[in-house]
């Protein structure tokens, strides 16, 4: 949950498609990050071409998972978000979700305005700010424009424009398992190697904390990290495919955390609890202790496997002989064995034939 007063809030870069009709973790964890109970969140469908609707359905699914109060805000050009009518609501919002639709749009009316700069503000007080699809790509310094999809990097397959800078170094790419646009996104990061490429698959988040991203939802987030490569992009033709070798490549399922500083993952999977792994920690010392008392009486670990095994053997037949002294039946027995004979000889009462 987000501390207005504790610094820049969290960055969420969600990869469209987000569900909106079940679990909805993607954007549970968003209102969350933006307060709970307590969020102010404002939504700006600039983006998007569907009408008042899309706000609608942002206010009504904010409201059901317990945000406080959910408004719309929808600058359609820049004179829009020059107009301190549009800005208000921003200055006591501790959420700001941007939806999908077209990013060139967005990028056109909200970057290097009035507006742009009071969400940049927002977030450095503390708010929450995030997006989905074109929403999510603006948040980085670099934002792809549009472009083709496929596998394979070429020269002039998208383009960039600018963004609102929220994260630094990074090129943030969505819908990107489910549209195959891995070529163009690495195709960015051979231009420009300084660059981290980051694609974000459908209902998953990328979610930035101060230079820490971690990924929460269904999928993953693919980064593409280009420090050493080795490519042709200076020289390559028209729509010729570019050379990228020398790539690292890191796919973060959710709960895995990366260091967007120095290109690293840091952990991935539920941590368990800390008496947990006290418990683990002393056993592992026990465990320690033992191989070291055996190697030093030159024995080895099979020994006392093995040694155990016949104690358990021998055990279980001192048990069941003792069921049979105390009257009981042995499986095997059809008629009762008479008062004082011996059960394991056979009977001498009646005369054989």
């Amino acid at each position: 949950m987000s501390d207005l007063q504790g610094g820049p809030g969290a960055l969420f870069a969600i990869g469209g498609a987000e569900d909106k009709l079940k679990k909805r973790t993607v954007l549970q964890e968003f209102v969350q990050a933006a307060g709970g109970s307590k969020a102010r969140i404002v939504v700006v469908p600039t983006a998007s071409a569907l009408g008042p609707d899309v706000i609608d359905v942002y206010r009504a699914l904010f409201a059901a998972l317990g945000a406080e109060s959910v408004v719309g805000v929808r600058p359609e050009n820049r004179e829009d978000a020059d107009d301190p009518a549009f800005i208000a609501p921003l200055h006591d919002a501790t959420g700001i979700f941007m939806t999908g639709g077209n990013q060139l749009k967005l990028a056109g009316v909200v970057t290097g305005t009035a507006f742009g700069r009071a969400v940049t503000a927002a977030h450095a007080r503390g708010a929450t700010v995030g997006g989905t699809s074109a929403g999510a790509s603006i948040l980085a310094e670099h934002m792809i424009a549009f472009g083709r999809s496929g596998a394979t990097p070429r020269q002039r397959m998208s383009q960039l424009s600018g963004g609102l800078g929220l994260v630094q170094g990074a090129i943030v790419d969505q819908h990107f398992a489910q549209r195959n646009r891995y070529g163009r996104l690495l195709s960015l990061v051979a231009q420009s190697p300084g660059l981290l490429g980051i694609g974000v698959d459908e209902d998953t988040a990328a979610v930035v904390r101060g230079s820490h991203l971690e990924v929460v939802g269904r999928g993953a987030v693919t980064i593409f990290d280009g420090t050493r490569i080795k490519s042709n992009a200076h020289n390559a033709k028209r729509s010729e495919p570019i050379l990228a070798s020398g790539v690292v490549l890191h796919v973060l399922p959710a709960t895995a955390t990366f260091d967007l500083q120095n290109r690293v993952l840091l952990s991935y999977g539920p941590q368990p609890p800390a008496a947990e792994i006290a418990e683990l920690a002393a056993a592992e010392a026990d465990l320690r202790k033992l191989a070291k008392e055996i190697a030093a009486e030159g024995v080895s670990p099979r020994y006392y496997a093995e040694r155990k095994r016949r104690e358990d053997r021998r055990t279980k037949a001192t048990r069941s002989a003792m069921s049979i002294g105390a009257g009981e039946s042995r499986p095997e027995a059809t008629e009762p064995i008479p008062a004082g004979a011996d059960p394991d000889l056979p009977d001498r009462t009646h005369p054989e034939h």
